[in-house]
């Protein structure tokens, strides 16, 4: 395995789901492909170990500057990959590219059957780039700060123990809206509208609409209804100095603890993630198709595409 490649040379970050046992030979095909267009092919070192040491892969150790000097990066795996490889991306201010080893994938642009086909668009450039909305969390105790991140699907808050519910106040631009007694709160993106917070009974939004969700999760409450705020507002949720402390979790992976009492804030993100896109197909059919809902009734308009 080479320790180096030309820095002429066109270059992406391959990220893959390694705990899949299937995934080796993909990967390779994806280093082979990517080779035969002059496309160097970067991993990171707990991923590239599982590479034919004859194949040109260039491996670095799992930081955020790993997608610096590439033009994208490529996603094979689910969801939690996809959301491990936009910290990468957006950290260089690349592009991400998800090809779906998962389950439903909803992240992903591209199912494992058309990964050749990807490789070639990626190789003549045959794509376009939109940004999708991210947020950022602020986590507060009395005068101290005790952390910030940022997250693309969802911030949420959650108690520590089991027992009991967690007391948490939330208030939309420095007015207080309701208290709850609840397993947590979600604060999230359009993007995330269709993963933890769809679970917990929120809306789906449209990618392309700015907003931001707040959605209470199993909450005891008689106001428990979902919220969709503008993307300009600044969320605030408070918890209970009496109900223990909690962790505010971003997109599932990262974690900043909150004692009792903290108060969580939650805003646009200041970077948006670059998403790639490979045809022009609308979030209504990917809405359709990965929660395989019944359209045998829907007729349309003539001439009208119907979903493959």
């Amino acid at each position: 395995m080479t320790d180096t490649v030309p820095t002429q040379q066109r270059r992406i970050l391959l990220v893959p789901n390694v705990g899949r046992p299937e995934i080796v030979a993909k990967v390779e095909r994806v280093v082979q492909a990517c080779s035969s267009y002059a496309i160097a092919v970067r991993m990171l070192e707990d991923t590239g170990v599982v590479v034919d040491e004859s194949l040109p892969v260039e491996t670095v150790p799992d930081l955020p500057d790993a997608a610096d000097g590439c033009e994208l990066v490529l996603v094979l795996g689910g969801d939690g990959t996809f959301l491990r490889a936009c910290q990468y991306a957006t950290s260089a201010d690349v592009p991400v590219l998800g090809v779906n080893l998962g389950h439903i994938g909803f992240l992903a642009e591209s199912e494992v059957d058309s990964l050749s086909a990807v490789v070639e668009q990626i190789a003549h450039r045959d794509y376009r780039v939109v940004e999708r909305m991210t947020v950022e969390a602020t986590v507060i105790h009395g005068e101290k700060r005790l952390g910030h991140d940022w997250a693309l699907n969802e911030v949420s808050i959650e108690k520590v123990s089991r027992q009991g519910v967690l007391q948490a106040s939330v208030e939309i631009d420095g007015r207080p809206v309701s208290d709850y007694g609840c397993d947590g709160m979600l604060v999230s993106t359009p993007t995330g509208s269709t993963a933890y917070a769809f679970s917990a009974g929120g809306p789906i939004v449209w990618p392309e609409l700015d907003a931001i969700l707040v959605v209470p999760n199993n909450a005891h409450a008689l106001f428990a209804r979902p919220m969709v705020v503008a993307p300009t507002s600044r969320v605030a949720v408070e918890t209970g100095v009496d109900s223990g402390p909690s962790v505010v979790v971003l997109d599932g992976r990262r974690v900043i603890d909150a004692p009792a009492g903290s108060r969580v804030e939650v805003i646009r993100g200041s970077r948006p993630v670059k998403w790639v896109r490979l045809d022009d197909s609308p979030f209504t059919d990917r809405l359709v198709t990965k929660f395989e809902l019944p359209v045998t009734g829907w007729r349309g308009r003539s001439g009208v595409r119907p979903l493959a």
